[in-house]
């Protein structure tokens, strides 16, 4: 399966886009660019009213506090319409719906953001499962695509999420693999780096 082709890398400016979403079971205008000045999660997934999608949804929407408290909004994206959203928030879990979700879903049935965002697989049409992290600034700071067949991890996006607030608030610092809050850092330096490996 392959995606469009494209340049999109973590360290650019993420690609704007307008579009209109369901919060709040209103239709919405959503501007990525007015969220500068929060750290925003933007994820793709293929369908409303399909089989792995509502278990991502709904557990971000479940956890959005936590990111809130983290000065984070989260955006949901897919190439179904507004009205297609609308009625799958207006549908019990129990039944295969999402229920009302504490963020919005973007509607890109044009595929205009999924095309931006290199994650549209042209031979289905669909998004596969791409998910970005951007800083206050507009900023990609993390980027993953996962095949259509499996679903993402809220508590791994919280802790990527955290790392990168973390670095950017102590720029003399990186986070070693699984970095948890709480945990040591390290000096990206040749000698002082040698602390960090001393103590693990």
């Amino acid at each position: 399966m392959t995606t469009t082709e494209g340049c999109l890398r973590v360290g650019q400016l993420a690609p704007d886009f307008t579009a209109t979403a369901v919060f709040e079971q209103e239709f919405k205008t959503i501007k990525l660019s007015d969220y500068r000045g929060k750290y925003v999660v933007l994820f793709f997934y293929p369908l409303d009213f399909t089989f792995v999608c509502p278990t991502e949804i709904t557990a971000f929407s479940d956890r959005f506090e936590e990111f809130k408290e983290l000065g984070t909004e989260v955006l949901g994206v897919s190439v179904d319409s507004e009205f297609s959203h609308l009625a799958w928030i207006q549908t019990d879990r129990k039944d295969g719906g999402v229920g009302d979700l504490a963020y919005p879903l973007v509607s890109d049935i044009k595929k205009d953001i999924s095309t931006d965002y290199n994650v549209l697989d042209p031979e289905a049409g669909i998004a596969l499962r791409g998910l970005f992290i951007m800083d206050k600034e507009g900023i990609i700071q993390h980027a993953t695509v996962n095949n259509l067949s499996f679903g993402r991890s809220v508590d791994e996006t919280l802790r990527t999420l955290k790392a990168i607030q973390y670095v950017q608030a102590h720029p003399d610092e990186v986070c070693p693999a699984g970095w948890q809050p709480g945990d040591k850092t390290m000096n990206p330096d040749p000698v002082k780096s040698k602390v960090y490996f001393a103590a693990v």
